[in-house]
């Protein structure tokens, strides 16, 4: 018999499963401070391992979706390797090879359980994250991000973006503001990018994260 819960662990649990089943990913701690409106992710952190120990949920706290209900069936172990092909940082842009399906064209790769974050091999790449513009999106130096290839991106989404006269590749959330982009960083301490459009290149938009776990 599974031990009682608290109202708050009780509030928390149908938020992550009315969230699962309406986007088919679990929401983040961020996402689940925020529409509850809890006071701290340290307090949801303590709540969701209370969930765990209480057999609610399985929990990959490496992954930033890394959340699982226990009443949906246990993930098969079929790993989906993803390539690393680069690092945002200022420099040369990212080349993400032709065809992603080829492991000849890959070089480091990282592992992850696609039922996590509902992910599919098709068109997916990972980079290594240099830099601090989108802390406040618990995305941090050293993390990798995993992204879909892609050249288009909505309002609002993450991507990452070659910047041709700053000859930097970053990213940051897209904003289509007439004939200009605002990049908007995840960072307080850090003002919006503007660029023409014509001088912006979408190379893929954000699926999930993988945190650099400190030591």
């Amino acid at each position: 018999m599974k031990t009682t819960l608290s109202a708050r662990q009780a509030t928390i649990l149908k938020y992550i499963r009315e969230f699962t089943l309406e986007n088919s990913r679990p929401p983040t701690v961020r996402e689940i401070q925020n529409a509850l409106q809890i006071s701290s992710t340290s307090v949801v952190d303590y709540n969701l391992n209370q969930l765990v120990e209480k057999g609610e949920l399985r929990r990959s706290r490496n992954i930033s979706r890394g959340i699982e209900l226990t009443e949906m069936p246990a993930p098969k172990d079929d790993r989906l390797s993803i390539p690393i092909v680069g690092t945002i940082a200022a420099g040369a842009p990212i080349e993400v090879p032709d065809d992603l399906s080829d492991p000849r064209s890959w070089g480091d790769t990282v592992e992850v359980s696609p039922s996590l974050m509902n992910l599919r091999g098709e068109g997916l790449f990972a980079l290594r994250v240099k830099g601090y513009s989108m802390v406040d999106a618990l995305i941090a130096d050293g993390d990798v991000v995993l992204m879909r290839s892609q050249k288009t991106a909505e309002n609002g989404e993450t991507v990452a973006v070659w910047i041709e006269g700053e000859k930097t590749t970053t990213l940051k959330k897209f904003y289509r503001e007439g004939t200009r982009v605002r990049l908007q960083p995840a960072n307080v301490t850090m003002a919006p990018i503007y660029v023409d459009s014509d001088a912006v290149q979408v190379q893929g938009k954000l699926m999930g994260v993988i945190r650099q776990v400190a030591h």
